[in-house]
């Protein structure tokens, strides 16, 4: 990830705080500050299927998020300080999660349809969409996912030995 030309020439860049089943990207994340580059994480609205993406100022700035009922650290919905990633500059690049993925691009997310309600804002913002990369394992791989109209294809799937 870290050497990745999309990684390497973005400066704005949003990435999952990971779950003990998902893809660890603490080490990224470090590395995002490390370079200098901006981070965003993703804030969901419970019963609902909308989600920003919230600026966070260090690595460190992790250990104040509130953990949500799913177990996920996240900026609390009283914390209005942090910038909107679509309210500023756009993002250049998207880490996304996912529970499979094929070759063609296509992601099984958790059922809500998060990601892809982001990518079509994202879609609506002066700077674009941004490239997206889902970090998987390699079990992840499927040979199709199910697809609906709504689903926004990524542009890349890292693995290992992809």
């Amino acid at each position: 990830v870290i050497g990745h030309p999309k990684y390497q020439e973005s400066k704005r860049i949003a990435i999952f705080l990971s779950m003990p089943d998902e893809i660890q990207t603490e080490e990224i994340i470090k590395d995002i500050f490390k370079q200098g580059k901006e981070c965003f994480i993703p804030r969901y609205k419970p019963h609902s299927n909308h989600m920003d993406m919230l600026k966070l100022s260090s690595a460190e700035d992790i250990s104040s998020l509130a953990l949500t009922s799913w177990n996920i650290l996240q900026p609390g919905d009283d914390d209005t300080a942090r910038e909107e990633a679509l309210a500023g500059g756009g993002l250049d690049l998207i880490f996304m999660p996912g529970l499979g993925f094929d070759k063609k691009g296509n992601r099984l997310g958790r059922g809500k349809g998060y990601y892809d309600t982001y990518l079509e804002r994202c879609m609506k913002h002066p700077s674009g969409k941004p490239y997206t990369i889902a970090l998987a394992f390699r079990e992840q791989i499927c040979e199709s996912v199910p697809v609906t109209e709504n689903d926004v294809q990524i542009d890349e799937i890292l693995y290992e030995d992809c």
